[in-house]
């Protein structure tokens, strides 16, 4: 049955909700090129102006879903769990949790996505290892996923097409910001994407796409119910995205840290991170019966080297140098490098994450828009952290860039990311809040 695209945006401006036969409607004209850009972006715009009822973002999210290939992980023999983050700075959690997941006993079989704007994105991350392959056929997805327990690739186009052009519509005419649309363009992926649990990172902060906690909470009980009502063990985790996960923010840089954290070392808050997000990950798998359970678990393994061995594994699947993670920056050299130095002595009382993303973003580690080329070796390393002291003149960051007019706006943006003075930093809690799976943990 046809329907009229103008009259949906009407409706919905007024907050009518749509039914299930309109809303897949519109998703399969859309995806098929029946409904073209511009009315399409007028009901998102409604969608913007007088949001989505609950059970409108779960039909939404099915129609998604089902616009192109499902993948069915039901024959991998191993419990199958996938991991979300709605992004950060710094955030390099799947390069440590996944692996430890998979060391574990999961089956962790995860589409990324790459980075845009201050945030940073997996797929850039990982090839940054020389000669890694994300852009896998899910012919070749699912068989590593069997054969290895560990795959990380780029969104393949066959799954969730309806979302890939919707989203790129979204960016162009600034109706990104909707929870309804946010939740149903992650879920729609992870849904498709076949495994049977899930567990979303959902950060917090002036480096997150959700500023406040009440916003992050709302989205993220959305999703949770999302993907419940598609049959989904699903849980989340709020996270604190205030200041930079880690201290390297960039490619090959943050890989090198996640490496760093696998062989017992690194920073102490992208361990407590990873390891929690592993834990729910065993959780919502089914293989320990408590988080308590899980932690321990996850600890023992992260000790042993089995991790950091799940994610050479991977590397090698995919085609990648494994030996590049013995190398500093894998190998990777910055054409340019510079230090922002302390201009007074005193305690570093900020360190904004999304500040210091725009840094590495200047620097050649992001993308602007989609399609632009990141430099691997570009990013920003900090020396030192909120409420370390510091002196007159000491260098607090190293940034690595393309470009001496890349390092210099870097530098520029670092200027107004840290800040020095005789206060101490708030304390924050990593965790912030947790929705466990339905029977609990």
């Amino acid at each position: 049955m046809s329907h009229d695209i103008r009259r949906l945006s009407e409706r919905k401006r007024r907050g009518e909700p749509l039914s299930a036969e309109e809303i897949g409607w519109l998703v399969e004209a859309y995806t098929a090129g029946v409904i073209d850009d511009a009315p399409m972006a007028a009901w998102l715009m409604a969608v913007c102006c007088s949001g989505m009822t609950d059970e409108e973002t779960w039909l939404l999210t099915d129609a998604m879903a089902r616009s192109g290939e499902m993948l069915d992980l039901s024959g991998l023999g191993r419990p199958t769990v996938d991991k979300h983050s709605t992004g950060g700075v710094g955030d390099k959690v799947t390069l440590v949790a996944a692996p430890i997941a998979a060391a574990c006993g999961a089956c962790v079989a995860k589409m990324s996505g790459r980075g845009l704007g201050h945030t940073g994105g997996t797929i850039d991350k990982l090839e940054a290892v020389p000669g890694l392959r994300t852009d896998l056929s899910a012919e070749r997805f699912l068989a590593q996923a069997g054969e290895v327990g560990l795959v990380v690739a780029a969104q393949s186009a066959s799954l969730a097409p309806a979302d890939g052009k919707m989203y790129a519509l979204r960016d162009a005419t600034g109706t990104v910001d909707s929870r309804a649309l946010i939740a149903a363009s992650i879920m729609s992926k992870k849904i498709a994407a076949g495994s049977a649990a899930i567990v979303l990172d959902v950060t917090v902060g002036s480096g997150a796409f959700m500023r406040s906690g009440d916003e992050a909470r709302a989205l993220a009980e959305l999703m949770v119910s999302v993907g419940r009502r598609a049959g989904r063990r699903v849980s989340a985790v709020l996270t604190d995205m205030n200041a930079p996960l880690g201290r390297a923010v960039g490619n090959a840089v943050e890989v090198t840290e996640a490496v760093a954290v696998l062989r017992g070392g690194g920073p102490d808050d992208v361990r407590e991170v990873s390891l929690t997000i592993a834990a729910w990950m065993l959780v919502a798998a089914g293989i320990p019966a408590s988080f308590a359970e899980a932690r321990s678990m996850a600890e023992k393994t992260l000790a042993s080297g089995g991790a950091v061995e799940a994610l050479a594994a991977m590397i090698e699947a995919q085609g990648g140098d494994a030996d590049a993670l013995d190398r500093p920056m894998l190998g990777h050299s910055a054409r340019e490098t510079g230090e922002w130095r302390a201009e007074q002595s005193g305690v570093i009382s900020r360190v904004d994450a999304r500040g210091v993303g725009y840094a590495a973003l200047a620097a050649g580690a992001g993308r602007r828009r989609k399609g632009d080329d990141i430099d691997p070796a570009a990013g920003v390393c900090l020396l030192r952290v909120e409420g370390d002291e510091v002196e007159d003149g000491e260098a607090v960051a190293q940034v690595m860039a393309g470009s001496p007019d890349g390092l210099a706006d870097a530098l520029a943006e670092l200027d107004r990311a840290i800040v020095i003075s005789d206060e101490l930093p708030p304390t924050r809690a990593l965790i912030i809040d947790t929705i466990p799976p339905e029977d609990g943990a």
